[in-house]
Formats: C-alpha cells, sequence, structure tokens
C-alpha cells in the first residue's frame, strides 16, 4: 500500500471525477464496465463448477438438513442453535429459499456462490477505489481468479466465506461513507442512518461467518494509515462493532467446542504448540498466495514439537518482519506495516489460538485465508499496477487457468479424495472417506482396501475401525467386526456408530440384553439417530413387545422426515440393522 497524497479533499471521498465535457451516461458505462468484466472473468474461470455436485458436509448443509424443508424448519434456523452444523442462520436461510427455488440439483447453489464471489470482488474494487488504492480493479481481479479461493467457491458449504465476505465489505463501505460524512459535519441524521446501515451489514456479516469479527480492527488499521494518528473517537466509534464481533465470536467458539465436537486428545495443545502452528501458518498461507502449486483439499497435519529449535523460526520470522516493517514506516511509508498486520489480524481466527474442529485433521486450509490473503494481494497489485500491462494481463490469464483446473477437483467426492491423495497420500481421512464413497458404489473390496490404509495411516481414529468393522460384517466376521467397533469405542467413547453396530451383532447373536445395551448406549450419546430407534424397534419386536416397538419405529420416522430437530440433533448416521 502507498501513502495517500494530503489534499483538501476528504480522503474518504472515492477518487477521480469525469471531465466536464463527458456525457452522463458515457460516464456511467465507463464505470460500469470494469465490475462487469471482473463478474464475467469471474464465471469464466468458474465454469466448471456449474457440472459439480454435492461433496464433503454438504449433506449436512444442504442435502440432508431438515431444516430446509419447511416454515418450522426456516424458525429453527434462528432460534435454535443446535438445529444446523454451524449456527449461521443467514448461510442457512439462503439455502432454505435455494431449497424451496430448485430443489436439490447442485448447479443452483453453485452458480449461487459463484455469483457472491463476483459481487464481493466488485465491492472489494469499490473499498479500493475509496480508498485510492493504485491497481484497486486488478487487486479485486486477483482476488476473484486466484485458485487459493476455489476451496470457498466450488464448495457448497463454503457459502459461508462467499456471502461474509459480500457483507464484510458492503459494512466496509457504509463505514467509510460515514467517516466521510462526519468529516463533511453533514446532518446527524444521515451519519447515524449511513453507521447504522454499517453496523447492520456488520452484523449480517458475522451471521454469515464469524471470522468477520476482524473488520473493525481492519476499519482502524486503515484509519492509522490514512492518517497517520487513532484518536480514541475513531474507537469509541467502532466499540458497538467489536462488541458484536466478540459475542458472536465467542459464541462460535462455544459451538465448537460443545456442538461441532473440537474439544478432546486432538485439541489439547500447549501454548506453546500453538504458537508454533500461528508461526508457521503464516508462512504456509503466504507461501501459498505467491506459489498456489499444489493446492489440497486436506493438507498434511504437521507434527508440531517445541523442542524442535527449527520450528521456531516460523514464529520468530514472523514477529521479525512485522517489527522491521513497523521500525521503516517513515522509510517506506505505512502501507506494508498496514497490510502485514491486516493478514495476520484477518487470519487470527484460524492461527491455532482457537479450537475448531478441521484442527482434527489438519491445522491450515484454503478457506482459512479467503479474506486474509488481500493483505499480501494488494501490495502486489500495487507493484504490478506500475508494470507494462502485459505483465498483470498475463498473470491473470494463469491464475484463470489454475483456477479452472483446481475447480476440476470439486466435481464429486471419489474425484476430490482421490486427488487429495495424490497430493497427501498419508492422509487417513481421505483414505477413510474414499472408502465409504466406494462401499456406497458396491464396491466392498477396494473399500476395504481405503480402510485398511486409513488405519495403517492413522490407527488412533475412531471411524476407521468403525468403518472396517462395517466392511468386514458384510461377509459375516462377526467376531472380527465386534473387536473393531470395541476398538473404536475405545478411542472415543461417545460415539454413537460404533455403540449401535454391536447392538445389531449381539441381536444377531440372540444376546439380547447386551444388544439392549448398546443400542441404549448410541441413543444416549444422540437421542436423534434414527437406525438405533428402527434397530431397537426391530429388537422389542423380536421379543414380542409391539407397542414399544410401533413408538421406536415411529420416532425412526418422524426423526427420518425431518422432525429429527425436535430432539437436537441431526444424525445422518448410516450402519446396520437385523430383522
Amino acid at each position: 500500500m502507498t501513502e495517500s497524497r494530503t489534499d483538501s479533499t476528504s480522503i474518504w471521498q472515492t477518487v477521480g471525477h469525469s471531465k466536464v465535457s463527458q456525457s452522463k451516461s458515457s460516464f456511467g458505462l465507463q464505470a460500469f464496465l470494469p465490475f462487469a468484466l471482473l463478474a464475467v472473468l469471474t464465471l469464466l474461470a468458474y465454469l466448471p463448477a456449474l457440472q459439480g455436485g454435492f461433496i464433503w458436509d454438504d449433506d449436512a448443509y444442504v442435502t440432508q438438513n431438515s431444516t430446509l424443508r419447511d416454515l418450522n424448519g426456516l424458525g429453527h434456523i434462528w432460534t435454535q442453535v443446535n438445529a444446523t452444523p454451524q449456527y449461521y442462520p443467514l448461510v442457512h436461510t439462503g439455502f432454505w429459499l435455494e431449497y424451496h427455488l430448485w430443489g436439490l440439483r447442485p448447479a443452483g447453489y453453485h452458480a449461487v456462490n459463484i455469483c457472491l464471489h463476483a459481487l464481493a470482488a466488485i465491492l472489494l474494487a469499490c473499498v479500493l477505489r475509496r480508498l485510492r488504492v493504485p491497481g484497486a480493479w486488478l487487486a479485486a481481479a486477483i482476488f476473484a481468479l486466484h485458485p487459493i479461493e476455489v476451496e470457498s467457491v466450488a464448495w457448497i458449504t463454503e457459502r459461508k466465506n462467499v456471502l461474509s465476505a459480500v457483507f464484510y465489505f458492503a459494512a466496509a463501505l457504509a463505514y467509510f461513507r460515514f467517516l466521510a460524512l462526519s468529516e463533511a459535519k453533514e446532518p446527524r441524521g444521515r451519519q447515524r442512518l449511513i453507521y447504522s446501515l454499517a453496523l447492520l451489514f456488520f452484523v449480517a456479516a458475522l451471521l454469515s461467518k464469524t471470522v468477520a469479527c476482524s473488520l473493525p480492527a481492519a476499519l482502524l488499521l486503515v484509519q492509522w494509515w490514512k492518517q497517520g494518528r487513532l484518536h480514541w473517537k475513531n474507537v469509541l466509534a467502532l466499540a458497538p462493532f467489536f462488541a458484536c464481533g466478540a459475542a458472536l465470536g465467542l459464541g462460535t467458539a462455544w459451538i465448537e467446542k460443545h456442538h461441532v465436537g473440537a474439544s478432546g486428545m486432538e485439541w489439547s495443545l500447549t501454548f506453546a504448540q500453538r504458537c508454533l502452528i500461528a508461526g508457521r501458518a503464516m508462512w504456509f498461507y503466504a507461501g501459498k498466495l505467491l506459489w498456489p502449486v499444489p493446492l489440497i483439499f486436506i493438507y498434511p497435519l504437521w507434527n508440531v514439537d517445541p523442542h524442535q529449535s527449527w520450528q521456531w523460526l516460523f514464529p520468530i520470522a514472523a514477529i521479525a518482519l512485522v517489527t522491521a516493517l513497523w521500525l521503516a514506516r517513515r522509510k517506506w511509508g505505512r502501507g506494508p506495516v498496514v497490510a502485514a498486520l491486516f493478514f495476520v489480524v484477518t487470519l487470527g481466527p484460524a492461527l491455532g489460538f482457537v479450537n475448531i474442529y478441521p484442527m482434527r485433521y489438519s491445522f491450515v486450509a484454503d478457506h482459512f485465508q479467503y479474506l486474509a490473503g488481500l493483505g499480501l494481494i494488494v501490495p502486489l497489485a500495487i507493484l504490478l499496477h506500475r508494470l507494462p500491462r502485459a505483465v498483470p494481463a498475463a498473470l491473470l490469464l494463469a491464475l484463470g487457468l489454475l483456477t479452472w483446473q483446481r475447480t476440476l477437483a470439486y466435481h464429486d467426492l471419489p474425484t476430490l479424495w482421490r486427488d487429495t491423495l495424490a497430493k497427501n497420500p498419508d492422509c487417513w481421512l481421505a483414505h477413510n472417506n474414499l472408502g465409504l464413497e466406494l462401499e456406497h458404489a458396491g464396491r466392498f473390496d477396494e473399500a476395504l482396501e481405503q480402510y485398511l490404509s486409513a488405519r495403517q495411516s492413522s490407527p488412533a481414529f475412531p471411524e476407521t475401525w468403525n468403518n472396517l468393522g462395517n466392511a468386514i460384517i458384510r461377509e459375516g466376521h462377526l467376531d472380527d467386526a465386534t473387536r473393531y467397533y470395541r476398538r473404536a469405542i475405545q478411542l472415543r467413547p461417545a460415539f454413537a456408530d460404533p455403540w449401535n453396530s454391536l447392538g445389531v451383532i449381539y441381536g444377531m447373536e440372540g444376546n439380547y440384553d447386551q444388544a439392549y445395551v448398546c443400542l441404549g448406549a448410541a441413543l444416549r450419546i444422540e437421542p436423534c439417530y434414527a437406525r438405533a430407534h428402527l434397530n431397537l424397534g426391530n429388537l422389542l419386536k423380536l421379543q414380542g413387545h409391539l407397542d414399544e416397538a410401533d413408538r421406536e419405529y415411529r420416532t425412526a420416522a418422524m426423526i427420518e422426515n425431518g422432525e429429527s430437530i425436535l430432539c437436537g440433533c441431526n444424525s445422518a448416521s448410516e450402519d446396520h440393522q437385523f430383522e
């Protein structure tokens, strides 16, 4: 970023005016064309996504999300924290509307994601123009076409990112407009209206994804960059923003721990380990922005060891760089240190200091830096803007082609998991989930191979043992299956699936007392586990308890018909049943 020239014009006004001789309609068309070009380039780069299907987690968010089916579900989206995988009601409200427009046809959901990403890029260009950043359009184009953003756009579940970004940039625009009105001594009523609009957009961004909580800090950084100082009034004006961000951010952290499941051995990290993760992650994300090859859906999980001195080089180097930029601000300007701080602050929620579920299998993910990457993209655009136009044009072409190619990996789940394993062959999660896809396709031998590979890569994960049990129970190896299920339970006692499967085995063997114990354990863990209710009904029916069996069948049917929300969970588990 460069310093703005000091003159009599407010720093918060949009830059540039048309010549007096230029017609009004010509100016309107000229102003519209760059934004239209941004939208067209984004659509072209993401065309393959329109042919893609639903992938990982899209079942919980869309295809098996019972809250999308009726008006009661829409109410639950807003009033019940555990009605959806994460409490992002604006995201799920969007899915609710789309479900009633085009059902479960994935092209519609993909099209909305692409349009939101293009709109976010357009709003970003507007923000940078208002701030008089050279190369504003180029920065927005790099953001729109950079392959690091594919994970946020081509993955329907990550509607969270693209929707939140639209409101994030809208809030920034409105806030800068409020500052301009304040400097111009405009009527207080108009100032309050625009300020309220900015706060409303910010809350909407938070209700789409709480990573937007960093916006008020970013706004303070921009004010310091432009003015060279911060007054207490600047901080006071943003106090409601900070309060809303803190409240919803803490709420998300609580949901991640108590509802999503981000607690246990995998998240038992010391403060020193978290510092190492943060330092390494910052350099990892910067590297992927500058050289986005290879991009992997699930990156390898780092071995974080504070006793290995080389690992401390990452956080030390990060601190040293920010310190150097701060000390050099009089020589190079405030822009570089502001860009670096924006990068770090916006990445903050994903740097490992707050437990989030993906830390179970990787400490980094492309979609974590959807907004944060602007801290490097904008300075790069400023530098490229000074070069002959052929250079940035070639870069945009290369980025667009990389995005097109990367989008192909998100076509369907088998393609995505195979792409992941080609680049990260020891990824137990990809082996496990590819095994599930093969099993659903009836390719049981290949599925078993994937489960065995998953167990070899990471024998401490209970899902692998549970799926191994599922694979061999079809061959009648009940003793081996029982041993695998017991191992899964040993690794995670509060795991409903193996409890349910053990109940099935004991029921098949006629050991009804043990079957009751296991099925009861499964239902205590997941009260809305439809398959366990069905299996319990079968067990009661076998023993002649027809009224109780009928009650269990009715409960299972209610859950399958979308009323699982009444129990406080959405279970989509698929295991075996006995007759």
